[in-house]
């Protein structure tokens, strides 16, 4: 699967163009949409079930070094003000502050980021390592995994410093029941 071939199904979710699109009038900094709302688009084309079969959330990173709770809550409140009539959660995280509440949440430590696409490349299943947003061309997409597991439906772990294989196989898990087409590497 090329990036256009990947892009091209990632955007028959008219939710996925519709954040882009929000994302980009709304000039935040750094900001890209991210993992699964896009990987899990292409599945269901490629599987033929409704676009947004399985799909939890639409997530959205950006990058602004004010790190503060107050700061991400007034953008969080911004796109679900402007992206609430899609229906859907959009879970958005300024990938300044994951360091600050990561490792509470999930048990492992988690370095500070220097860019969004940090973030994608820490994602615990490399086959979710994707983002795109939109560009005076169209489109930038991000994938340092490439596209090779997205289009053989591989979930494989992308063994990061934060890496944890009770997360990625409680991920997996859920995915391999909404997709039974997929193939699940194991964690170790």
């Amino acid at each position: 699967m090329t990036s256009d071939q990947f892009l091209t199904a990632a955007l028959r979710n008219p939710v996925n163009p519709a954040i882009t699109d929000e994302l980009d009038r709304l000039g935040l900094p750094d900001a890209w949409l991210v993992a699964g709302c896009l990987v899990q688009s292409v599945w269901n084309v490629l599987t033929n079930r409704a676009l947004d079969h399985g799909i939890n959330d639409y997530d959205v990173f950006y990058f602004d070094p004010d790190t503060s709770w107050e700061a991400e809550d007034a953008v969080i409140r911004e796109l679900t003000a402007r992206l609430g009539h899609l229906g859907v959660a959009i879970e958005v995280r300024n990938q300044a502050r994951v360091h600050l509440w990561y490792p509470g949440k999930h048990g492992v430590p988690y370095r500070a980021l220097s860019c969004s696409t940090d973030g994608i490349d820490r994602f615990l299943s490399a086959n979710v390592q994707v983002g795109i947003r939109r560009s005076a061309g169209g489109y930038d997409v991000y994938a340092p995994s490439g596209f090779d597991d997205v289009a053989g439906m591989i979930v494989r772990p992308n063994r990061t410093a934060n890496f944890s294989a009770a997360n990625y196989t409680k991920k997996a898990a859920r995915w391999q029941a909404l997709w039974p087409e997929i193939t699940v590497l194991p964690a170790e």
